[in-house]
């Protein structure tokens, strides 16, 4: 598209792109770079935009909304986790070993789903921490918080 055509986009979408953006992201300066970063990508992909597949409008929309996405993404908060949180090596090994099978599921069955699914990515399947993080779409914080809790969890629902 010519340079007009482009601006003519602009002027008709950039009030609503930026609307869809500010109700989604807490900071304006946030929500201004990310319209001009969705105007950006619409100029850069104008010409691979194909009219029989979706109206201008959902393609627009389309880019608005995945930008969105991404900054989440990109943004999410890493958490620090504190050098004194007891480790839970060894004493998982010990727990799982001195309990039977019959017993254990009993009381996989008992805890919620993400936690079961923590401790059978984790021991079943040997999945590191991060893995099991990428896997849920969590921080690898969270998952390190939620695994201790989990096996705090395993533990209270075998005694």
């Amino acid at each position: 598209m010519s340079r007009p055509d482009m601006e003519f986009i602009y002027a008709r979408y950039r009030s609503k792109v930026l609307g869809y953006i500010r109700n989604r992201v807490n900071s304006p300066a946030d929500a201004e770079d990310l319209c001009e970063d969705v105007f950006e990508k619409v100029q850069l992909k104008l010409d691979s935009y194909d009219s029989e597949k979706a109206q201008l409008s959902t393609w627009i929309y389309t880019i608005t909304r995945n930008r969105v996405i991404d900054f989440y993404r990109r943004s999410r908060p890493h958490e620090e986790l504190d050098e004194e949180m007891p480790s839970a090596e060894g004493v998982d090994d010990e727990m799982l070993s001195s309990e039977t099978l019959k017993e254990l599921a009993a009381a996989l069955s008992k805890l919620p789903d993400e936690a079961r699914d923590i401790i059978v990515f984790r021991y079943y399947d040997n999945k590191p921490l991060t893995e099991i993080a990428r896997l849920m779409n969590l921080s690898y914080g969270a998952v390190k918080l939620r695994h201790q809790s989990a096996l705090e969890a395993l533990r209270r629902a075998m005694q």
